[in-house]
């Protein structure tokens, strides 16, 4: 198998840097909703955390080095999967990307608005807690989003730069007010390393291997990167190392300042940052650490926003969708078409979430699919780098990518029907399965009757 040529780049300008992928990348893979998350789990959060590290986020970023040197070029899992398994595998792995991170927006912004009331005040987290604020802040920020990169990398890459350094303070933050405490006062609970064998601790560390994800990202912009054979994998182990540093390190800090049942898995940073901030009369320090966790949450969405939109350019190159989508703006150089046509679909999640209880269950199982759809591309990326030599990728990832995606069709605690819960979710993705291959098969039929 040779390397492919790298697809025509038309107007695409390179103006990413190695730092600019390395805080692409952390603002990417970190995410303080995972933080608390594990952290509320306890202490044996840890080891699953280390398990994750080590049979899915280095294998991540094996593969993501190794497949990014041999092909290079705009699309990253979409080329490497087209030119490993064909070309509607490689449609099918960036259609399920694609789906899973257009439900993402609209929820990690509402978790971001949430935890940004912690800026203003005990007044303000009321009124922000309410449908009418919370709403249309929301959209403030998905719009931006998408109009700065519009605009272009040189612009959005900024706000992503403020999103990774901002998420990586709010770390560095916490671990130093959690290592005064804990040498001040002691643990608040006594620490087990070894977490509880059930299902839950199972299902756990499914979502804890899913918050390592993110590596990806950054490669599929490999057209806009400079010198992307040599970036691409130094951006991904420097990111890496600092990534497991934040999670571990984050974690841990949280459970020095509170009590694992006292952790919000949705605000247990501004939690313990207020909680911090009042046993270290530090009062003034929760509305910046509220702004910084807010800044992160921005930027994570700016750097997915600007990675997913360049999938469906590099598929219109490809004419397997209408031709607009490779289209770039005349004056910004950027894929409008694909940017305007995401953020439509999102801005539809987002009213849909609040269309009332029928609509609101709907989204509700999409949100529970997205899960599983997240999972579904690493199958492909890790059967890529297997493919192409890297055997103990390819292996310890696929497996654990193949774990997650039979994990996630567990049922909540409040499912009411195994069957009807089962029947949604692998329907759906049945339906979109089908829905992707009706897409592929129109686009390739109208590329064929052009070439004629």
């Amino acid at each position: 198998m040779t390397a492919a040529a790298e697809p025509p780049q038309g107007q695409l300008r390179r103006e990413l840097g190695l730092r600019d992928l390395v805080l692409l990348n952390i603002a990417a893979v970190v995410g303080v909703r995972w933080l608390a998350a594990a952290a509320h789990s306890g202490s044996g959060a840890f080891l699953l955390q280390l398990l994750a590290a080590g049979f899915f986020f280095v294998p991540s970023a094996l593969a993501v080095a190794g497949l990014s040197r041999r092909f290079p070029g705009e699309g990253g899992l979409y080329l490497w999967t087209r030119e490993t398994f064909g070309e509607f595998h490689g449609f099918l792995c960036a259609w399920f990307y694609l789906i899973s991170n257009i439900v993402f927006f609209p929820t990690v912004l509402l978790f971001g608005v949430s935890l940004s009331s912690y800026v203003f005040g005990p007044a303000a987290v009321a009124a922000f807690s309410r449908p009418a604020v919370a709403i249309p802040l929301t959209f403030a920020a998905l719009w931006l989003a998408f109009l700065t990169n519009l605009i272009g990398l040189n612009i959005s890459k900024w706000f992503t730069n403020l999103g990774g350094a901002s998420t990586y303070a709010v770390a560095v933050i916490l671990f130093g007010l959690g290592l005064r405490l804990a040498l001040r006062d002691g643990m608040p609970a006594p620490v087990h390393l070894l977490p509880s064998i059930s299902f839950e601790s199972l299902n756990l560390w499914s979502q804890i291997a899913f918050s390592f994800i993110g590596l990806e990202l950054g490669a599929i912009l490999g057209g806009e990167i400079r010198n992307p054979t040599r970036t691409i994998p130094q951006a991904a182990w420097i990111s890496a190392g600092a990534s497991v540093a934040f999670y571990i390190g984050g974690a841990w800090a949280l459970l020095a300042i509170l009590p694992a049942q006292a952790i919000s898995p949705l605000a247990g940073l501004a939690q313990a940052g207020q909680a911090a901030g009042a046993r270290l009369h530090l009062g003034w320090l929760t509305a910046p650490f509220a702004f910084l966790i807010s800044a992160g949450i921005l930027g994570q969405v700016g750097a997915y926003v600007t990675g997913i939109s360049r999938l469906p350019y590099a598929i219109g190159l490809d004419r397997h969708l209408p031709a607009a989508f490779a289209r770039l703006h005349p004056r910004f150089g950027t894929p409008y078409v694909s940017l305007l046509a995401q953020l439509a679909a999102a801005t539809v999640f987002l009213l849909a979430m609040q269309a009332g209880e029928t609509l609101g269950a709907a989204y509700q199982t999409l949100v529970d699919m997205s899960t599983l759809t997240g999972f579904l591309p690493f199958l492909y990326i890790f059967g890529s780098a297997f493919r192409c030599g890297h055997r103990f990728a390819g292996v310890s990832g696929f497996t654990i990518s193949l774990a997650a995606v039979v994990l996630s069709l567990s049922p909540p605690e409040e499912i009411r029907s195994l069957w009807t819960f089962e029947a949604k979710l692998i329907g759906g993705c049945l339906v979109l399965t089908v829905l992707g291959w009706l897409i592929y098969r129109q686009g390739s039929a109208a590329r064929r009757a052009q070439a004629a």
